[in-house]
């Protein structure tokens, strides 16, 4: 449905001799009322269906944490790869286990702080504090507390103009709000997040203020990451999900054209229909192949998992080991050792019984002769966050 233009264009400050013109949309819910013909519904329904599989994929893993462990990684290097970063997976473990990634380190510093941000993000909400613009602050804070962007005020709103593409306001594809209309603009949309006036279905909400946070861009920096992350955030906080396994930076990252087409046509033309309709069909998909992913892991530990026992004696050192690699899929030799508590000749021997040609689980990756830092292949691999 086309309701037209969904905010009114306003006069911001001068910016290099130019006045800037800014859009300042409307609060939500939309008026008309978003329409839910019995497409969108039966979508709805099969996407509500595959949201619950995940949740139900993640109550069956043997243990959660060795999943959510390296799928936040993953989804780090994804959400921050759209933002430019050239960090890959394999370079922010190695990052984290103090080894020096194949990659600027401001790059993989920044993927660290999502991960830092998500972490807090989540746990605050487990914790019973509500999904707020003051806990919206405190994890944009994190996000921006090291590296790039730690001099865009981390954790504040915006004081000044910022845009979108472009070398200025005057040649940018989007200017957001001028800097004062910014508190109220958010504070609707917490109310929003809220269910005032009125409650909205969780897919919905998501969507709705996905994109209305976009359109404000209440941050100098971060503001793409940090709208990724409402996503799982307020799917979390609805207990649509009770653990954060749903991100949808592939997804946008495949469609980010038509991503930027949409978000743009809901300002312009009202049409939140046709945006919501692909932002469910990206919801579905997403939650589809994270249920693939942990099913291929679950069967990948099991049968590692045996390939090593059926060693016998030899084998049950490498199998501690091997534990250790489920939980973090890069490791040095003396984090082997302080993990396992095995002394360094044993853990020396399960090394090279884990890369030997008959099992191939672990795999030397810095290509030292010392210091050597190994990783789980297949999982890395499964998870494609190295392409």
């Amino acid at each position: 449905m086309k309701r037209g233009m969904t905010g009114s264009y306003v006069s911001g400050p001068r910016i290099a001799g130019e006045q800037v013109r800014a859009f300042r949309p409307l609060p939500l819910p939309p008026n008309p009322q978003i329409e839910i013909d019995a497409d969108l519904r039966e979508r709805m329904d099969h996407t509500y269906v595959s949201l619950g599989r995940l949740d139900s994929a993640s109550a069956l893993l043997p243990d959660i944490s060795l999943f959510l462990y390296t799928y936040i990684r993953r989804e780090a290097v994804l959400s921050s790869k759209i933002e430019g970063t050239q960090s890959s997976l394999s370079d922010l473990l190695l990052f984290e286990i103090d080894e020096a990634p194949g990659v600027p380190v401001d790059d993989v510093r920044e993927v660290s702080n999502y991960v830092s941000a998500l972490d807090y993000g989540i746990s605050k909400l487990k914790d019973g504090f509500p999904l707020s613009n003051r806990l919206l602050k405190e994890i944009h804070g994190i996000l921006l507390s090291r590296g790039r962007g730690a001099d865009k005020l981390p954790g504040e709103f915006r004081i000044s103009q910022n845009w979108i593409g472009g070398t200025r306001p005057g040649n940018a594809a989007y200017v957001p709000p001028p800097a004062e209309d910014v508190p109220e603009c958010i504070s609707q949309l917490e109310k929003f997040i809220h269910n005032f006036p009125e409650r909205t279905p969780a897919l919905i909400k998501a969507a709705l203020a996905h994109v209305q946070f976009e359109t404000i861009h209440p941050f100098l920096d971060g503001n793409g990451r940090l709208g990724r992350l409402l996503i799982t955030l307020i799917l979390c906080s609805e207990r649509v999900l009770s653990e954060p396994l749903l991100y949808l930076s592939i997804y946008l990252k495949k469609h980010r054209t038509v991503y930027y087409e949409l978000l743009q046509e809901v300002r312009v033309d009202g049409d939140f229909e046709k945006w919501i309709s692909f932002f469910i069909d990206g919801v579905r998909e997403t939650a589809e192949q994270a249920v693939a992913t942990a099913r291929k892991l679950t069967v990948m530990f099991a049968h590692d998992r045996k390939v090593i026992e059926d060693l016998g004696r030899p084998g049950i050192s490498a199998l501690r080991v091997y534990t250790e690699f489920q939980k973090h899929p890069v490791l040095s030799l003396p984090l082997m050792q302080k993990r396992t508590g095995l002394s360094a000749p044993t853990v020396a021997s399960a090394v090279k019984l884990l890369t030997s040609e008959n099992l191939k689980i672990i795999k030397e990756l810095t290509g030292k002769r010392r210091n050597r830092v190994f990783g789980y292949k297949q999982y890395l691999d499964t998870l494609g966050a190295d392409e």
